[in-house]
């Protein structure tokens, strides 16, 4: 099926006639017939009946008119936001942010990307790290930002951006909200908040089996504010990126013994080529990383001490 001769039968329908339809169409009767055979002989009966001077539709045509008709506009419409793009210059970079980093970490890349290449329109998808290197390595994100504590694939290239601690949030009348710092062994018994899409996770429940810590899972959450909330009313401790703990009732202090620390960075596919939006992204990726060289120095590596 070809669109000239989606475009014919729709004429056909309009005019109720093959002559009037052709010379809508701009082409002689006979090709335009010739279209709308091969047409029915694809979709396997007759579109028409012909009596003339009219035409009407059979009932195999009433059927696939919505159709057909839905593909027309589609592809009306998608001609004329390729022309719109074209006409404005612009290009458009779709980039993966792991949910669980706090938006205000990366709004001054952002902010540079925007008033340094304003001819390039950003798009920010969300997810969790794993999720993120699917995409990108499938090809369906230009670039992702997140944190991995175990390998990352062989596919990517990373530039560092930040460092951030992880830490524990607790109510503010939590029982161990006196300590200036909180060791693994504190939590035993404590009810956890678990944030459901920390890449974390794993890392972390591996540590509680070899500490032979039993911590009981009150809440599962995908939501860094449900977790908050729950944590805020009494209702157990999650383990947070420090950036991330916003909540007026809610208090965090560093985790020790062991400590964690995770290390996000920019992610690109080495096997794909980048083009002036993705090239735009690394060189003010590679500025950040530059002027906040202090940041990135601060603290150990990203599981230090996960042991």
């Amino acid at each position: 099926m070809e669109m000239h001769q989606i475009r014919y039968f729709l004429a056909v329908c309009s005019e109720r006639n093959f002559t009037r339809a052709a010379k809508l169409c701009h082409v002689s009767q006979p090709s335009l017939t010739r279209a709308i055979k091969l047409l029915e002989a694809e979709l396997g009966g007759f579109l028409f009946r012909r009596a003339h001077p009219y035409s009407h539709l059979t009932e195999l045509g009433e059927i696939v008119r919505p159709h057909l008709q839905q593909v027309w506009e589609q592809s009306d419409v998608a001609i004329t936001q390729a022309h719109e793009f074209t006409a404005a210059g612009r290009s458009r970079l779709k980039i993966g942010i792991m949910c669980t980093i706090a938006p205000a970490l990366l709004t001054d890349l952002l902010t540079r990307m925007r008033n340094r290449h304003q001819a390039i329109g950003l798009e920010i998808v969300d997810g969790s790290a794993r999720d993120l290197e699917e995409q990108l390595v499938g090809g369906h994100i230009a670039a992702a930002v997140y944190a991995r504590p175990d390998k990352t694939d062989s596919r990517v290239d990373r530039i560092p951006l930040f460092r951030e601690r992880m830490m524990i949030a607790m109510p503010r009348d939590h029982r161990l909200a006196g300590h200036p710092s909180i060791r693994f062994a504190d939590l035993a018994g404590v009810p956890q908040i678990r944030r459901s899409r920390c890449e974390y996770n794993e890392l972390v429940a591996r540590l509680f089996r070899q500490h032979r810590i039993d911590c009981e899972i009150a809440f599962d959450s995908p939501r860094e504010d449900w977790a908050l909330a729950l944590i805020a009313r009494g209702l157990g401790f999650a383990l947070m990126p420090q950036h991330s703990i916003d909540h007026p009732g809610v208090l965090s202090r560093p985790l020790i013994e062991p400590t964690l620390w995770r290390e996000a960075s920019l992610f690109t596919c080495r096997e794909r080529a980048n083009g002036d939006g993705l090239d735009a992204l690394v060189q003010e990726a590679t500025r950040m990383t530059t002027t906040s060289a202090g940041v990135l120095a601060a603290g150990n590596s990203p599981a230090d001490d996960a042991r």
